[in-house]
């Protein structure tokens, strides 16, 4: 089976439905190819569980960028509910208000580390790191050495992977929570199922079940060929102009030919991968609070999400809970390898321990597994991506990236969809107008702050 469409995009996440979605309104062939065989999402989308629904990324749906907003009103004009926003940070024994409140993080610290942590703040003040070059030398200058090794960059560490000082600047964010937040009331699977649909509707393809193998261009005929196999193992062959990838960038330019010269540059981008574990109970208490952050080192999970505190459309009506115990990893390591049942028993007990669920109140559990979460940027990761992208760009004219693992960027939510519009644009306007590898929203809380 083969196709040839104007542009082929590879990836149904946000990003590259965002980019389809223009291209099928401007009246342009356009086809998506993406690997699960049952989802449209990516990491956004939303898993059915015992009548609760699970997002695997949930953060607010906030943005500088008006196009964005727009988009997603335009997508789902009656699917959104807005709530107060509470979070906390968890760490030993103790719940802190995220952003913190100086009384409260004082007595909980108590007297003798509450006082190392103002002399270390002041000396923070007076002598700051003038031209601070990682995340640790940003949280010292913020928070002051003591009381950021006490709460932040152990967390830090936890979701990254890396030590605080191989984390560039900027990676938690660094603007403070709003008040309140909006959010589909089904999830955010909602949004890019129908932002699917009106693709279809549009004349536009989705093919679901389609891993792309290989990406040949013919620099002569100014043609792409894509090789792909459908989960049936099945073999399909697609012609395109253009190709839009989202998908990781280590692994696109191991599947272009002729081969690229920054293929040992592609080779040394790492990810981030995580293991979700939802458990339903009873929870100890009434939890408001739409995520935790688990800033404890002695505990393995890096965050807790509370789904129905997202939204009342996320789980039934009663007494029962669905939390989402997020574990972040790397493909192959322990966490990732171990089996459904020993990762159920991990959460169950974290759970337990920070006083959420008991053990006892859990009634219910599912273990999901994600790829590629989260792309490592460390500090040889711009010189790689430099070398990258003016490789593709004097080889691969037509090859457009966008998306947080296309660009290989771990931009906020709203990085994707605005990355996917402006590839549209460029395409579109036959010229390079927008500098996506650069162009992204004003910066709002970091992925995985409370």
């Amino acid at each position: 089976m083969g196709q040839h469409v104007e542009t082929l995009v590879i990836g149904a996440g946000p990003a590259g439905l965002s980019a389809a979605y223009v291209l099928a309104k401007a009246g342009r062939s356009v086809a998506v190819l993406e690997m699960d065989p049952d989802q449209v999402g990516g990491a956004s989308r939303t898993i059915t569980h015992g009548g609760f629904r699970i997002d695997l990324s949930g953060e607010a749906y906030e943005s500088a960028s008006p196009r964005v907003l727009d988009l997603w009103s335009e997508l789902l004009p009656d699917g959104f509910v807005e709530h107060p926003r509470v979070s906390r940070i968890y760490h030993h024994d103790r719940f802190y208000a995220y952003p913190l409140k100086p009384l409260e993080t004082l007595a909980h610290l108590g007297a003798r580390r509450s006082a190392a942590c103002l002399a270390s703040f002041g000396l923070a003040k007076i002598r700051p790191i003038k031209a601070p070059r990682t995340f640790g030398d940003e949280a010292r200058n913020r928070f002051g050495a003591r009381l950021s090794s006490i709460l932040f960059t152990p967390f830090a560490e936890k979701v990254s992977g890396l030590g605080c000082d191989d984390m560039p600047v900027g990676w938690g964010g660094t603007a403070r929570p709003t008040a309140s937040f909006r959010y589909p009331l089904e999830g955010a699977g909602a949004v890019w199922e129908a932002c699917a649909a009106r693709i279809v509707a549009l004349g536009g393809k989705i093919r679901l079940g389609r891993r792309v193998e290989s990406l040949r261009f013919d620099a002569i005929g100014q043609q792409w060929t894509v090789g792909v196999r459908r989960s049936d193992g099945v073999a399909e062959q697609h012609t395109a102009e253009h190709i839009v990838s989202t998908a990781p960038l280590r692994d696109l330019i191991a599947a272009l030919s002729p081969a690229p010269a920054s293929l040992i540059h592609a080779g040394e981008l790492m990810y981030r991968d995580q293991v979700t574990v939802a458990l339903v109970g009873r929870t100890r208490k009434l939890l408001r609070e739409t995520a935790i952050a688990v800033h404890d080192a002695d505990l393995k999970v890096g965050r807790v999400q509370n789904f129905r505190a997202w939204s009342p459309g996320m789980g039934p009506g009663g007494d029962l809970s669905c939390l989402g115990l997020e574990y972040f990893c790397f493909e192959g390591d322990g966490l990732w390898a171990a089996g459904d049942e020993d990762l159920i028993a991990l959460a169950r007990r974290e759970a337990a321990a920070m006083g959420l669920m008991d053990d006892g109140a859990i009634q219910d559990a599912r273990v999901v597994r994600q790829r590629k979460v989260l792309p490592i940027e460390d500090e040889a990761c711009a010189e790689h991506l430099a070398v990258i992208r003016l490789d593709l760009k004097a080889r691969f004219p037509t090859l457009h990236l966008a998306g947080r693992n296309g660009l290989h960027r771990n931009g906020e939510r709203d990085h994707a969809p605005l990355s996917g519009l402006l590839t549209a644009e460029n395409i579109l306007a036959g010229d390079a107008a927008h500098d996506v590898w650069s162009a992204s929203s004003v910066p709002e809380p970091g992925r995985f702050a409370a």
